[in-house]
């Protein structure tokens, strides 16, 4: 008997599901083996669909098979792996029931396909549906409190739109026009997801690059260059670094990364934007001057992208953030005696963990010498606001009527 056509799809998803379930991988990283034998890319495209709906919606997908089961199906269970992939697929996905059991089923040969069937039966029966919002994991709502964690998961429904970070501010309103999108800040334009990057036009001239809203708020902050010197340091893929390059800076882009620093270079011969690419571990890397401005876009638990990366709320625990608590210090530590009197820091983390944003910033404050520059609210988007100790703190459930924003914490800081 012939196999349904789009079993290889389901089977890779179901390898991403548990790479990152299982290994603790990224779902980027998971995709190489996971979709190897996978060739076209629509394919593709719905295997990485399949496993991030069934990794937004786990908490409450597990929730549903739980109230359908008599006896609790083990958490690393297949039958369960393959029961959150089925119902995302209806209730995300809008897949019809009969071709999420002709797929789904025969991920489960020689193991409890029955149980499976009558399962996934009973809940669509029913009428079985999801929350209007993600529920959290427990130990992610604990970190974060239930508050914070309430007013962050509005902003986690839905992959997030795309956004462009102009080459030139002054092109906002007629580009945004053309392309049929809306813009929150100069030179910003958001379009609908979905869009096929590389057909966008002004993608060929380098008029634009790819870069979420609150990813180009620290670049932002130092203003404009004037010919002056600044360090990016953690600067692949170089979304900062053009910022810097087109607001007039001479930018030195640091990265230790070899391919992400190709990716880099290949961003400003795209743009005709102009830096000094060096590849160099910033621990023992010792630069020839000073500079007048550096940015700080820190290795981090990469925790504030969890709606365009939600397997980071299953991966992410106590470990790995005072690992990277420990690195970000030495880190800052060491660049802020490569500044220039008066030269300004700006120290910005993808992260919603107060143990990588707010703890550094009030260490940074005490520890390094530095004297605060409160970030001021008409440097910032409309809607958004510094805090009271003149940072910036971003969630993705900011912002949630123009489609949200990643989470970021920012603060900056000026050489004695």
């Amino acid at each position: 008997m012939a196999l349904p056509s789009g079993l290889p799809v389901r089977r890779a998803a179901l390898r991403l599901l548990d790479a990152v379930l299982r290994r603790g991988e990224t779902l980027e990283q998971a995709e190489g083996p996971a979709l190897a034998d996978i060739r076209k890319a629509p394919d593709r495209a719905l295997a990485r669909a399949i496993a991030g709906e069934t990794l937004r919606w786990l908490t409450d997908l597990d929730a549903l098979i739980d109230s359908a089961t008599k006896q609790r199906l083990p958490e690393d269970a297949k039958a369960r792996s393959v029961l959150r992939l089925m119902l995302a697929q209806a209730l995300r996905l809008d897949t019809p029931p009969h071709a999420v059991i002709a797929t789904g089923l025969p991920l489960l040969a020689g193991g409890p396909r029955r149980l499976a069937h009558g399962v996934f039966s009973a809940l669509v029966k029913e009428g079985a549906a999801l929350p209007p919002v993600p529920s959290l994991p427990e130990r992610v709502t604990a970190r974060w409190g239930a508050e914070k964690a309430a007013a962050i998961a509005p902003g986690l429904a839905f992959p997030p739109e795309l956004d462009l970070a102009l080459r030139d501010p002054a092109e906002t309103e007629t580009r945004a026009v053309r392309m049929g999108g809306v813009s929150l800040a100069p030179g910003h334009i958001r379009l609908p997801r979905g869009t096929a990057v590389e057909s966008l036009e002004g993608f060929k001239e380098g008029a634009w690059w790819v870069q979420d809203l609150a990813a180009s708020l620290p670049a932002r902050l130092l203003g404009e260059g004037q010919g002056r010197s600044a360090l990016d340091l953690c600067a692949a893929p170089g979304g900062k670094t053009m910022q810097l390059a087109a607001a007039g800076w001479k930018v030195t882009a640091l990265d230790l990364s070899k391919r992400r620093l190709e990716l880099l270079k290949d961003n400003l011969r795209r743009t005709g934007l102009k830096a000094s690419p060096v590849r160099a571990d910033a621990l023992v890397w010792e630069p020839k001057h000073r500079f007048d401005a550096i940015l700080i876009d820190a290795p981090c638990t990469a925790t504030g992208t969890c709606r365009r990366h939600p397997d980071v709320l299953h991966r992410i625990g106590r470990g790995p953030i005072a690992e990277m608590v420990e690195l970000q210090r030495a880190l800052v530590a060491r660049a802020a005696g490569w500044l220039n009197p008066g030269g300004v820091l700006v120290y910005a983390v993808c992260s919603i963990e107060a143990d990588e944003g707010e703890e550094q910033g009030a260490w940074i404050d005490v520890e390094l010498g530095l004297t605060a520059k409160p970030i001021a609210a008409d440097e910032l988007p409309a809607g958004l606001a510094p805090t009271s100790e003149g940072w910036l703190r971003t969630h993705p459930g900011m912002l949630a009527d123009e489609g949200g924003l990643d989470g970021f914490f920012v603060g900056r800081w000026v050489s004695p």
